[in-house]
């Protein structure tokens, strides 16, 4: 498993910026300006010191000890244990800043926790130089403007460009931001580090996959070498379970959740990603008990409410589409009572993409435009931002297949200005690939491949960006295409419509 984004939200589209997109450097880690922490406290003598480098403010051993087994548990995509041991050092040390911003950061993984986020804030008033940098950042990135956590982590890397730990926090954001090529080359400055840095390891193999180049080989090795650092470990299975499953390798995939589960018999992601293999393969038999023994395992809200959500959408890969419109339905009813809008966005924004006609969609993504406009309880601003973004870009899609070019300018301004206000990257190539379906709508097809090919993370994008090299007479462009959503073969909504519904326009291009 990979540290995801909210993994509620696993069919958000993670941007994707090729060499020949359009350069956003207000969103890069190298080019926003740096900044000065303020109120830093000045190294003392018998000052404790995390992992060994970065001074750090608390006088605690057991505060400093648990916040070092949080981040490896964060690193190591074990996010409940990362929160306990980050809970556990603030109650050696109350005034622990850090303490409390890595438990924050931790919690944006699986349920965001806002008043641990505020008191991280609160107290992040003393603390030394590159703690508070440190603290800008794990805080900033859960902000709805980015800018100021990308301006501490560029002065943290430069006053520590051999810490291993901030080479990988930064490598992550630039993955999640979509720049996978810089966050390879920070990974592999890690890896000069320490050759067996396990997150580092994990992580290089999903950028194998993911980059807009994929090496399937390498991704694999770079998993193998791994599992042999962590031959104890589930994750380091469970990672080659989805990372083979994306390559097509659906065999190879069950064996490893299964050896993941061997491990660790209760390690829920494996075993609701067995049912994610079957449903991909056509087993819809097996794939629904794999779900109901996941069910069995969960022992949280959230878990439960995606398990059954995959499971629902088990209905339209098996031709049932009205039980699987009944059952999302439900399901929203469920997120709705129990106030979980992750949830909640997630099977909506699924129903829109899945609805039987386009009025039913226009509806359900107006729906969720009004509810994600303002901030929403229980969810950052960041991925809010994110969750709109998608939404816009989906009404702009929407617009331009059914012919309504004033509907789709006025869902491109709105995203417009949702950009601007963010400066989130992100964001900012959801735009651009929306750019790219209003320039395809109007016949400008050049434009149209410049401008999609800013967000190549998105299986829908890539079929437009396929059919705008169609188009321009650019075979090559279109068998690379072809090739990279070949690799984005995930259990989801969105590849769904890709592989199984054909757009207006969309009569040659197929997976």
């Amino acid at each position: 498993m990979k540290p995801n984004l909210l993994r509620w939200l696993p069919f958000l589209c993670l941007s994707l910026i090729p060499a020949a997109a359009p350069a956003q450097p207000a969103a890069h880690v190298a080019s926003a300006k740096t900044v000065t922490a303020k109120s830093a406290v000045k190294v003392a003598p018998g000052t404790l010191f995390f992992f060994g480098t970065l001074a750090i403010s608390t006088k605690s051993k057991d505060a400093k000890e648990n916040l070092e087994m949080a981040l490896d548990q964060y690193e190591n995509a074990g996010f409940d244990q990362a929160m306990m041991h980050a809970e556990m050092a603030t109650n050696s040390d109350p005034k622990f800043a850090l303490a409390y911003a890595v438990w924050a950061f931790a919690a944006r993984r699986s349920a965001p926790a806002p008043e641990v986020l505020a008191k991280a804030k609160a107290l992040a008033t003393k603390c030394t130089h590159d703690e508070c940098l440190l603290i800008s950042f794990l805080n900033g990135v859960q902000d709805a403007n980015v800018l100021p956590a990308i301006s501490a982590m560029n002065d943290l890397l430069a006053r520590r460009p051999k810490d291993k730990h901030v080479l990988y926090l930064a490598g992550e954001w630039l993955f999640f931001q979509g720049d996978y090529q810089r966050a390879m080359q920070i990974w592999s400055k890690s890896l000069e580090l320490d050759p067996d840095f396990p997150p580092a390891l994990n992580m290089m193999g999903y950028s194998y996959v993911e980059s807009g180049d994929p090496n399937p080989q390498k991704a694999v090795d770079y998993l193998k070498h791994y599992a042999a650092v962590l031959p104890n470990e589930a994750n380091p299975q469970d990672s080659l379970g989805e990372v083979l499953r994306m390559a097509g390798d659906d065999s190879g995939s069950l064996a490893h959740y299964a050896e993941a589960l061997r491990i660790s018999p209760t390690y829920i992601t494996s075993q609701y990603g067995r049912g994610d293999t079957y449903t991909l393969m056509g087993n819809f038999i097996q794939a629904r008990q794999e779900y109901e023994t996941a069910l069995k395992m969960a022992t949280t809200a959230h878990d439960r409410l995606h398990i059954e959500f995959q499971e629902a959408l088990v209905n339209f890969w098996n031709s049932d589409p009205k039980t699987g419109h009944t059952e999302l339905a439900r399901l929203s009813e469920r997120a709705a009572t129990d106030k979980d809008r992750i949830a909640q966005f997630e099977i909506d924004y699924a129903r829109a993409l899945l609805a039987p006609d386009a009025e039913s969609q226009r509806q359900l993504l107006a729906g969720l435009e009004t509810q994600f406009l303002a901030p929403v309880p229980g969810m950052l601003d960041s991925d809010r931002n994110s969750a709109l973004a998608d939404v816009l870009r989906e009404q702009v899609r929407l617009a331009t297949e059914t012919d309504q070019k004033d509907a789709a300018a006025a869902a491109l301004d709105r995203l417009a200005h949702l950009s601007e206000s963010s400066r989130d990257m992100l964001v900012e190539n959801v735009y651009e690939s929306a750019r790219g379906y209003a320039a395809f709508a109007n016949g400008d097809f050049e434009k149209a491949a410049q401008h999609l090919s800013a967000d190549l993370h998105c299986p829908l994008v890539v079929r437009e960006f396929a059919m705008a090299q169609e188009k321009l007479g650019n075979a090559k462009g279109v068998e690379e295409a072809q090739a990279r959503l070949k690799y984005l073969r995930l259990p989801t909504a969105e590849w769904y419509v890709a592989s199984h519904k054909q757009g207006l326009h969309a009569q040659n291009v197929a997976p």
